[in-house]
């Protein structure tokens, strides 16, 4: 059985994250081109590493939830056959068990060096911009990706989806881009799509089925099946 897996926000807002996209989201506070893009980070680099040291604190201080758990579960009963591509920066997948998982967004506890391009775990602030681990520069960011900015390992992604036999969104409604493309594949590709969220905000018809409800509780029912 070849399953993959991709997740949104939708999944790390049942640990208490904020997602970007809710009436409560974090945009609210800031304006995405001042946190999440190059030229935000350009103009005002404290701004963007107070945002992203405070996301990393409360991402470390939650905690997986049954989805993230069945998840891990289910990779653990079909060991090599199971990728979670996931949308999200913070490591809670890793953190319920999962081992394949695919950050096409980046992650909170990495670091990048804008001179020498290294990639470094990150367990404490990049306020006061320390010094690259590599190089010496002073020149460490978030691994994160921001708007204007490519998606990471996106060829991985399409070789999975396309030849896995089951594709499930949690979350996350499937319809932005890469996520619509990735349905599409693995469609043409002959997987089952099923899209688990908590609202059905666009055409899901390219799903063949649909469950609205708590991650918590759709994604534990889906994974017992398999």
């Amino acid at each position: 059985m070849r399953i993959v897996v991709l997740t949104g926000a939708g999944i790390s807002a049942e640990s208490g994250i904020r997602t970007f996209r809710a009436a409560d989201g974090l945009w609210e506070d800031h304006r995405i081109e001042d946190v999440a893009t190059p030229e935000g980070f350009a103009a005002d680099p404290a701004l963007v590493h107070a945002f992203y040291d405070e996301r990393r604190r409360v991402a470390r201080a939650a905690e997986p939830n049954a989805a993230h758990l069945a998840l891990a579960a289910l990779e653990a009963r079909h060991p090599g056959g199971v990728v979670v591509v996931t949308q999200n920066i913070d490591a809670l997948h890793e953190r319920a068990g999962s081992s394949r998982v695919v950050h096409i967004h980046g992650e909170l506890d990495l670091a990048r060096c804008e001179v020498c391009d290294e990639r470094t775990r990150w367990a404490g602030d990049l306020a006061g911009e320390p010094s690259c681990p590599a190089c010496g520069a002073r020149a460490l960011r978030p691994d994160v990706v921001w708007f204007g900015e490519p998606v990471y390992r996106l060829d991985e992604i399409v070789d999975a989806v396309s030849r896995c036999e089951e594709f499930c969104v949690v979350g996350t409604s499937g319809a932005v881009t890469p996520a619509a493309s990735l349905v599409t594949l693995a469609a043409e590709a002959g997987a089952r799509t099923t899209l688990l969220n908590l609202d059905a905000h666009e055409d899901t018809s390219s799903f063949d089925e649909v469950v609205l409800g708590r991650a918590t509780e759709t994604v534990p029912a889906w994974a017992a099946r398999f």
